[in-house]
Parts: C-alpha cells; structure tokens; sequence
C-alpha cells in the first residue's frame, strides 16, 4: 500500500488523481491533502478518503471547514504555509502529488523533497522557477521526480531504458489551443470566455489560458530541460492538433519514439503513481481508425511570442525564469478580470523580463524575491495600461 500526500487536490489534477487513487483503493491510500479555498469539495474529499490532515489557504477557511466536517472521521485541519508544509513533508506519505497553482508550489514541494517524499509532479512552475536547486536537493535526499503532465510522462515513458547520451532531441507536441488558426490581428479582440475552451483538454483556468498563449509550452520547454537534462537547443514544439502524441524523443541513430493515448490526464497521473508497473485502464482506448489523420505544424512565434520569451528566459538561466513565470501569472489573472488585452499578457511579461537584473546562481531566497519583485512590475505595468485605456 502506499501513502499519499497531495498539495493542490481540489484542482483538475487533484481531482483526477484521486479518482485513480479511489479506483485502486487496494494499492494506494491517501494520508494528506491541500486546498486553496474550496472547501465544498475538500469536505467530499475528506469524507470519501479519512485523511490524517487537510491544509486550506487560512485560518477563516479552516474555520469554515471544521463547521462542515464530521469531527467522527478524526481529520486535522491546518492553515496557511505552515499547514502546506506538513501536508507536504507528513511522515506516513510515500510519495507527493505537487499540484498546487503556480508558483505557491515551490516552497511545499521543496520541503516534500527535503523530507525524502518521492515527487509526482503537475506543478511545472516549480522546476521552471528553480530547477537546479529541485533536482539537485532531490538528488541529495535520493528522491524520485516523476512526472504527471502528459507531455512530460510520454518523454519520460520514451526515455526509459535508453540511455541519455543517445537522445538527440525532445518533441513537445501542443494542441495549438483554441486561437491556432486566428490571425495576430484577431487575437487582440479575445475575451477570457473566449480562451478558455480548450479544443482537447479540461484543466484549470490558469493553466487553459497559458494553453491558449502557448505560456504552457513555454514552460514545459524549461521544465524538461531540468527533468531530462537536454539542452534547450534539443527541445523542439510540434502543434499537434488532435492531442493524440503526447510527445515524442528522437536518438541520434535517427529513430523517433512517441507515446500516444486518449486526452485523459488519469492515464499519466496512474503512471507515475504506479511507475515502474502500470494500472489497468478500464476506459476507452485510442482508436487511430477514428483519428484518421495526424497533423503537425510549426508553431507560429510571431503570433505566439510566449514560445520564444521561455527560450530567452531559459537560456539566461538564473532569476530571468522565476521572473516569467510572475510576470505571467499576475497577467494571466488581469486578464480573466478583464483588465488587458489577450495580447499584453506576452508585452507584460517581456517587459518585466527586459527590466530584471539577473541574479546568476541563485538561493531560494533570491528567487522568491525575483518573483516578488516581477509581481510588482507586472501589477505597474497593468495600473499603466488600465490608465492609458481610461
């Protein structure tokens, strides 16, 4: 049986896990979850799977929660970093599910590795923002990395059993998101309604918009150049429209490996929760006679400039990630609050990474404050488009 924690479990990857976990409830058993401010559905989850501990965002919501929960079940309820902390870093767990948002899930992920906990990661803001220091301190405590995103678990599914001086390049393959055939002209006109129907997937809102301005990729490009060890140079992306090749990796004897399956975010979440074995699917299967045809085509980076920021970003190493990735979450939210343009979201985040002053070799402390200091030039330069705009 094993133990697990999950940071971030009211979320679509948390939901999604615990629906595997509640499928194989003789092989895993949940011990710790996390949430930000749904309580509603932590409480069903809290009745269905009797954690030791739950952690919500503070004190007000651990208040809320405690009024609706049935105390006979036995569950802590804690609050703010401290709770997170321990839900990430609770002794009984085996391994940690990090999906929490953002960049709120570096420092609990960091203290599940600090605690020996193997790592299924969703949550590709914390290798973006620090992925020497991750891998690293992982390597330190000899804790496992293994990877939930369904691109990432298709290079890692191709990878096994290789050996990594015969990788040539990593594929990624995106959808395209919903804006792939609109011109640059038309993407100024986009309203959030608008960006956040996905063609393929169902995921969070944060994340569906980066979908749509190819931020996702951009970060999957980071994000693999730590989990893999291929230099950025050999990380390529492929818009794959039917989402079918999840990502593929080509050796240098010139074969080309891909994984393919169903757009179900349960197949990876399994696999990394079961990995080295793997958990029987009772669901659809891919029927390729029924796909028909597979395309793919260059991403257009003028109309998608996100794509080229992350290689910047990435290349320049350093802060210059931790500072993206600000810069775009506090742009993504303006946008959901219609506060500027699909377009700015890119503008905001080449600004604030023109502006930053690198940091070469930096602590944890040091990019926590890159990304305190790129939130701050984010919400100025939105202040600026909202007063120019009035």
């Amino acid at each position: 049986m094993k133990n697990i924690s999950i940071l971030g479990s009211t979320g679509s990857i948390g939901e999604n896990a615990l629906d595997v976990i509640g499928s194989n409830h003789d092989r895993f058993n949940v011990v710790a979850l996390s949430a930000c401010t749904n309580i509603g559905l932590l409480r069903q989850q809290i009745e269905k799977f009797k954690p030791q501990v739950v952690s919500v965002i503070d004190e007000i919501h651990a208040r809320e929660l405690k009024k609706i929960i049935n105390p006979s079940i036995g569950t802590g309820i804690l609050f703010g970093e401290d709770g997170y902390r321990e839900v990430a870093s609770i002794k009984e767990a085996h391994m940690v599910i990090s999906a929490m948002v953002g960049s709120a899930g570096l420092m609990p992920t960091m203290e599940a590795i600090e605690a020996g906990k193997d790592i299924a990661l969703a949550n590709k803001e914390v290798m973006v923002m620090a992925g020497p220091l991750v891998v690293d301190k992982a390597r330190e405590k000899n804790v496992r990395i293994l990877p939930v995103d369904s691109e990432h678990s298709a290079i890692f599914q191709c990878i096994t059993g290789q050996r990594a001086e015969d990788i040539k390049r990593i594929i990624l393959t995106a959808s395209g998101g919903p804006f792939f055939h609109l011109s640059k002209k038309e993407l100024a006109g986009v309203k959030p309604a608008d960006a956040l129907k996905h063609p393929s997937w169902k995921m969070g809102r944060k994340i569906t918009i980066d979908s749509a301005t190819m931020m996702n990729k951009g970060l999957e490009i980071i994000e693999a150049r730590w989990l893999f060890h291929v230099d950025l140079e050999n990380i390529e992306v492929h818009i794959h429209p039917q989402s079918m090749i999840h990502s593929m990796v080509e050796f240098i004897d010139g074969s080309i490996m891909a994984q393919l399956s169903i757009p179900d975010m349960r197949i990876p979440i399994a696999y990394a929760l079961s990995f080295p074995e793997r958990i029987f699917n009772p669901g659809a299967s891919l029927d390729l006679f029924k796909v028909g045809v597979l395309e793919f085509y260059r991403p257009d980076e003028e109309k998608f400039p996100n794509l080229q920021l992350a290689y910047k970003a990435g290349k320049a190493g350093g802060t210059m990630p931790a500072v993206m990735n600000a810069a775009n979450e506090v742009a993504v939210h303006a946008f959901l609050e219609e506060r500027i343009g699909f377009t700015d979201i890119s503008k905001l985040v080449e600004e604030a990474l023109s502006c930053h002053q690198k940091k070469e070799v930096p602590t944890l402390g040091e990019i926590m404050d890159a990304d305190r200091w790129a939130r701050n030039c984010a919400s100025k330069s939105i202040e600026r488009i909202n007063v120019v705009s009035c």
